[in-house]
């Protein structure tokens, strides 16, 4: 509760900041420099988008690289970017959903009415859900661990570009074609390594349940310590459920994400003697000159970790 009314104090001191900026700004920032002025909730949003315009976009990201995009708390060059947007893509999908940061940043911004420019990354894409209790039904927000879905999500980066910038329509289609043949491709080389693996040892263990529509798209059993959540650490249950399945499994391999604290998986690793064979990217990109710093290349990357992982 306490936690609540901060959030809201804060972010009604950050509204007022907003007005007087936006008055200034005279509320054209595509003026600016010329620029279509972007606003991306976490970093995967960011590059996706960014590949799609291309030098007609300056792209503001909310939820820093490394952080957790389920809660961010909007700081105020956050609001002042919001408020001056020329457009803001979202992933959707329960994601922006802790504290309801991102309905309370729309709002303060100025961005929450029916024509306003905010755009679903995850439009089209057919959703799976949560199992735990207490979460059952919610919708689980992972979706472009699935190339498939990364490339509804380029093309809903491009409509939402075309919308806000009509006049580089054609611009935006074309980047958006070459983008959507390479994500293409790389989907099709994920599909035709994973099958060199025996579909009996198709089996992903990692911290957290985020593999759902990856493991829906490359025929893996997705498993983990805790479905949703990663300030989790395993409790004992979820722990021993964990342990009894990789050992009736007979499995060889784990896996650890960038984003997770190691210490339940490393106790997994401990009791069962199966080690942890690489670490793997979900919420986040890495930091930029870092391997895995655009969507591409993490899923480059988790798709050779998984396959060299499974294959020792």
């Amino acid at each position: 509760m306490k936690k609540f009314l901060l959030l809201a104090t804060t972010l009604f001191t950050l509204m007022m900041l907003a007005a007087c900026g936006g008055q200034e700004a005279n509320g054209n920032s595509q003026e600016d420099d010329g620029k279509v002025q972007v606003v991306t909730t976490y970093s995967i949003v960011y590059d996706i988008v960014k590949n799609v315009g291309g030098d007609l976009v300056d792209i503001h990201s909310l939820a820093p690289i490394g952080s957790n995009p389920h809660e961010y708390d909007p700081l105020p060059e956050d609001v002042q970017k919001t408020t001056d947007a020329d457009a803001v893509f979202y992933n959707g999908l329960n994601l922006e959903a802790g504290n309801s940061w991102f309905d309370n940043l729309m709002e303060t911004a100025g961005k929450d009415g029916d024509d306003a420019p905010v755009f679903l990354m995850s439009e089209g894409v057919e959703a799976m859900y949560l199992t735990t209790e207490g979460n059952e039904g919610e919708e689980d927000p992972h979706a472009w661990l699935d190339i498939r879905n990364g490339i509804k999500y380029a093309e809903n980066a491009r409509d939402g570009l075309i919308k806000a910038d009509p006049e580089n329509k054609e611009v935006y289609e074309k980047n958006a074609e070459k983008y959507i043949a390479k994500l293409q491709e790389l989907h099709d080389k994920a599909v035709k390594q994973f099958k060199e693996i025996p579909e009996e040892e198709r089996v992903l263990v990692t911290s957290e349940g985020a593999f759902k529509y990856f493991s829906d798209a490359y025929g893996f059993q997705a498993e983990y310590i805790w479905e949703i959540n990663q300030e989790n650490q395993g409790t004992p249950n979820q722990i021993t459920r964990i342990v009894d399945i990789i050992n009736e499994k007979e499995l060889t391999g784990l896996f650890l994400e960038t984003s997770i604290d190691a210490r339940s998986m490393e106790a997994v690793s401990a009791e069962t003697d199966v080690p942890i064979r690489g670490k793997v990217f979900t919420d986040s990109l890495a930091e930029p000159g870092e391997d895995g710093d655009t969507y591409i290349d993490m899923m480059e990357w988790n798709i050779k970790t998984i396959k060299e992982g499974l294959s020792q």
